[in-house]
């Protein structure tokens, strides 16, 4: 995700969050940790020093570091007690959705600078997201987006699929959590695209305070189960998570991982005994998400720990300057 990700959606979970679970995620909502099982590497491994190299991969977070920050249609619930084909509608997005192709949108609007309408018209004419029916009627609804492209582009795609079926519908870039959720709470707004684990730790400090233990988890399923009670409560409905994710990710170039023949983290971990160097912000050295997570997680090694703003990380991994880097998994910027 682009630099107006990590600040943008740094803003959307702090006051309800606080900083301490924020910066636990070592980026921000919308990329939250997970608990595994502690590793530890017993392999020895060969030394692995930067390759640098002009595309990046994501190495695959196979033991669950990080939580199920999946994309999920959140819906106000009398909006949809009125209008119940607007969950379906949004379920289809769902279901058409994953993390190439959020990918590819972001990489559309981010990088090759087209408008998220404009790829958004293109997403549900691909997709065969066009409704069979009018059974919207003209009523008219709102879809509410966050300020930055990525929820912008999605919104779009909601709006799409449900002009498509007669609603009236439009977009509104509202702002950050804290401004939107009201609207959505109130029917201002009849649905916002959301992420599961971040909204999930998010309700859960408004329901049951902000001391209250996460209920996010890095089981897609798990995280919904424990969202859906804490949505209603807040009144809304939330639509099917989509298996496109916008989480926390670690990256290498594609020429490290050929000549380490890698496309996982734990196999990261058993090729590299040492001369691994990570990137990331500042806190990502403390945060358990980020390099104590992958330690204690993986058993990875870290010869040395390089600060960057975050969005200079994918190209001091391109240069070879770090092995890997902190990423976020929809990122344009990882498009092949």
């Amino acid at each position: 995700m682009r630099v107006r990700h990590l600040t943008t959606k740094v803003m959307m979970a702090t006051s309800l969050l606080g900083a301490g679970l924020l910066l636990g995620a070592c980026g921000d909502p919308g990329s939250g940790g997970g608990e595994a099982n502690p590793t530890t590497n017993t392999s020895g491994g060969s030394a692995c020093a930067p390759v640098a190299g002009d595309k990046l991969v994501v190495l695959t977070d196979d033991k669950g570091l990080q939580n199920s920050d999946n994309i999920i249609p959140a819906i106000n619930k009398a909006v949809a007690g009125k209008n119940p084909q607007i969950v379906d509608l949004l379920n289809s997005v769902s279901a058409k959705l994953d993390t190439d192709k959020l990918i590819q949108l972001n990489k559309a609007v981010d990088i090759d600078r087209k408008t998220s309408p404009e790829v958004a018209a293109d997403f549900v004419k691909t997709e065969g997201l066009g409704a069979q029916d009018q059974s919207g009627k003209g009523t008219k609804v709102v879809v509410g987006a966050a300020n930055f492209s990525e929820s912008a582009t999605l919104a779009e795609i909601y709006a799409a699929v449900l002009k498509s079926a007669g609603f009236d519908a439009s977009t509104q870039t509202v702002g950050n959590r804290e401004t939107y959720l009201p609207a959505l709470e109130k029917g201002t707004l009849a649905a916002v695209p959301e992420y599961a684990a971040t909204l999930a730790d998010f309700l859960n400090a408004k329901v049951n305070g902000t001391d209250a233990a996460s209920v996010a988890t890095p089981d897609i399923d798990k995280t919904v189960a424990a969202l859906t009670p804490l949505a209603d409560k807040s009144g809304l409905v939330m639509g099917e998570a989509s298996a496109a994710q916008d989480q926390n990710a670690f990256a290498v170039t594609q020429e490290f991982a050929d000549a380490h023949n890698v496309k996982t983290l734990s196999e990261l971990a058993t090729a590299c005994g040492s001369g691994l160097t990570l990137a990331g912000p500042p806190e990502c050295a403390e945060r358990p998400f980020c390099q104590p997570g992958l330690e204690k997680t993986y058993g990875l090694k870290f010869d040395d720990f390089k600060s960057y703003d975050f969005g200079l990380i994918g190209a001091a991994i391109r240069k070879g300057e770090v092995s890997m880097g902190l990423v976020l998994s929809s990122d344009g910027s990882l498009a092949s």
